[in-house]
């Protein structure tokens, strides 16, 4: 019989996708009071990997990585997923852009073994936490480095997202290893 141990602490991120570039800054300070100081900034890419969010987010969209400097315990991430919901709800309320959703805010965690990410869709590879959100692995880690799956997304695909979340595993694990054996 295996005998239950506390989870690992896990990498904290929330990526954003939004037309309006005022709301990466507004958001990334909003989000850094909320979840801690952000420890790195991914470039901005261009998102055009789909029209989905067209009808809510507009066009010319742009992707940003947040990643933050504490750690955080896995099961937090529905909490997580349900404050992100909240503040695209507000910025939908106090823009007057005439979008559903101006911002687009999807967190998220890195492990050294994957890439999960938070969701309000149920789908045969997704895995309910509660209050409605569902947790997805996207990219797994093996060899050295990470890999997509049959479910992931268009823009997880790329080149430069795999060499992002590349270099951010690789300082996780360096800081996770100074750290020594995980407490019981």
């Amino acid at each position: 019989m295996g005998t239950a141990t506390p989870p690992q602490a896990v990498k904290l991120f929330v990526g954003l996708i939004s037309g309006r570039p005022f709301l990466f800054e507004e958001a990334a300070k909003t989000l850094s009071d909320l979840f801690g100081p952000i420890e790195i900034f991914s470039p901005f890419y261009s998102w055009n990997h789909t029209d989905y969010y067209q009808d809510e987010l507009g066009k010319d969209l742009k992707r940003q990585f947040l990643f933050f400097k504490e750690s955080i315990s896995p099961d937090g991430l529905s909490e997580i997923k349900e404050k992100t919901n909240e503040l695209e709800q507000r910025w939908a309320t106090a823009t007057a852009s005439g979008l559903l959703r101006p911002i687009n805010l999807d967190p998220g965690y890195l492990t050294p073994s994957k890439v999960v990410l938070a969701t309000t869709k149920d789908f045969a590879h997704r895995v309910y936490l509660k209050k409605g959100i569902y947790a997805e692995v996207t990219l797994i880690y093996h060899g050295r480095s990470f890999e997509t799956l049959s479910h992931t997304y268009p823009d997880f695909r790329t080149q430069e997202y795999i060499e992002l979340f590349n270099r951010v595993r690789a300082s996780f694990t360096k800081s996770l290893a100074s750290a020594g054996p995980r407490r019981k």
